[in-house]
C-alpha cells in the first residue's frame, strides 16, 4: 500500500460542480474582507449564467467591515478562480452575516 501511495498525487478542491463560492474570506493582515453570494436576481432556469456577486470592504481593528471598497459581478467559474486564489494568497474563511 505504501508504494501505491508515493505515485499518488492528491488533487484538493475547494467546491464542487453543484456548489458556488459563498461566505467571506479575511486577508492575511485583518484589513480587508471579501463577501461572496449568489446573485439572487441573476438566476435563470438552468443555472448556465448564474452570477456571483463579490463585495470588498476594509476592515475596522475587529476585522468587522468598516469601509465599502469595491463590488463584482462575475460567472461561477469566475468567482471559484478569485476564491482560489485569494485562499493560495493566505484568505483564510471567517464566519460573519453581511446583509
Amino acid at each position: 500500500m505504501d508504494s501505491e501511495r508515493k505515485g499518488m498525487r492528491y488533487i484538493y478542491s475547494f467546491g464542487c460542480s453543484t456548489s458556488n463560492p459563498n461566505g467571506c474570506l479575511l486577508n492575511p493582515e485583518g484589513s480587508r474582507i471579501i463577501f461572496f453570494e449568489e446573485c439572487k436576481n441573476c438566476k435563470n432556469s438552468n443555472n448556465t449564467n448564474l452570477k456571483i456577486h463579490t463585495h470588498l470592504f476594509y476592515t475596522n481593528h475587529l476585522g468587522e467591515p468598516a469601509g465599502y471598497k469595491s463590488s463584482e459581478k462575475l460567472n461561477a467559474d469566475s468567482a471559484w478562480e478569485k476564491w482560489h486564489q485569494l485562499h493560495q494568497k493566505g484568505w483564510t474563511e471567517i464566519s460573519y452575516d453581511y446583509g
